[in-house]
């Protein structure tokens, strides 16, 4: 191979040098804010919108494996939700040791559960609160409701004030439990079967699924705290790949919800902002892209 000159490869900017790479490995990286190091294999253009959003972090279960928590935290990863348990008997393999391990990078950590509709409520809540620790400083429980077709012996799906009564239960058990409010993840089907127009749960931060279009576009009349955006994300510190999410507000707000001043469902501050400081607007609402196209 002939020898070829590096001083043109000086000249260009990092971010030029990263994308020659990225796209060589068929990736598409991500430049907006500060993750250059983050990428998407198979990027939608219907959520690239996602990328002017400033808080970004990840949720994980023992699917991604073995976790480099600091790789992790150093590519800018501001929070991350991991799975502990799913049912009524089932907790994630990994979920102390992804929980110990971002805990020990330094990045917010909450616990989610995928819920199971032929188990109890009550049941599944005791389940969930039994492998989750009783720390005041961990983000508040998610829980997972959507239609679920990995049992061999539960319904796919159940009536829908079976599936709202169930909700309820769960929902409050976790909040006693905790002391926080807890975060309902749920995706486009189960939305708009179950939950769409019930004020009810408004008091609750939405964490919503949508990988081909912005949520505004896909729930009716919903606002998200939380918007997992793609499934087939990269990151340093995880071997293939992982959920990516934006947090809807400004670094402002976020880091209000973490002290408990700002109340993500409702978007208002319980307390002032600190001196020398004033409530910032909420981050902008890149306009709709127009998308049509039918994945969720």
């Amino acid at each position: 191979m002939p020898f070829r000159s590096l001083a043109p490869i000086r000249r260009l900017s990092l971010a030029a040098v990263l994308a020659v790479i990225l796209a060589s490995c068929g990736l598409s990286p991500d430049f907006s804010g500060n993750y250059p190091s983050k990428s998407d294999v198979k990027p939608h253009p219907g959520v690239v919108t996602a990328r002017q959003y400033p808080i970004h972090g990840i949720d994980v279960s023992k699917w991604q494996a073995d976790i480099d928590w600091t790789a992790v935290k150093a590519a800018g990863t501001r929070f991350a939700f991991i799975k502990a348990t799913e049912g009524g008997d089932h907790e994630d393999e990994r979920f102390r040791q992804n929980w110990n391990g971002a805990k020990a990078a330094g990045i917010p950590v909450g616990a989610y559960h995928f819920v199971f509709w032929c188990r109890p409520a009550h049941e599944q809540a005791q389940w969930f609160v039994q492998h989750i620790p009783r720390d005041p400083n961990a983000l508040p429980p998610v829980l997972d409701l959507e239609w679920n077709g990995h049992s061999r012996t539960c319904p796919r799906k159940v009536p829908r004030e079976v599936a709202l009564e169930k909700a309820r239960v769960m929902l409050r058990e976790l909040e006693a439990h905790t002391g926080k409010i807890p975060i309902i993840y749920t995706d486009i089907t189960f939305h708009k079967e179950v939950l769409e127009g019930e004020r009810e749960f408004d008091r609750y931060p939405f964490w919503l699924r949508s990988v081909a279009a912005r949520p505004e576009e896909r729930y009716v009349g919903r606002p998200w705290a939380f918007w997992q955006y793609t499934t087939t994300g990269r990151i340093p510190g995880i071997r293939g790949d992982v959920d990516r999410n934006a947090f809807y507000g400004t670094e402002q707000e976020f880091t209000g919800w973490l002290r408990g001043d700002f109340d993500i469902a409702s978007r208002t501050w319980r307390r002032v902002p600190p001196v020398g400081s004033t409530p910032a607007a909420s981050a902008p609402r890149p306009a709709p892209v127009g998308v049509t196209d039918s994945e969720d």
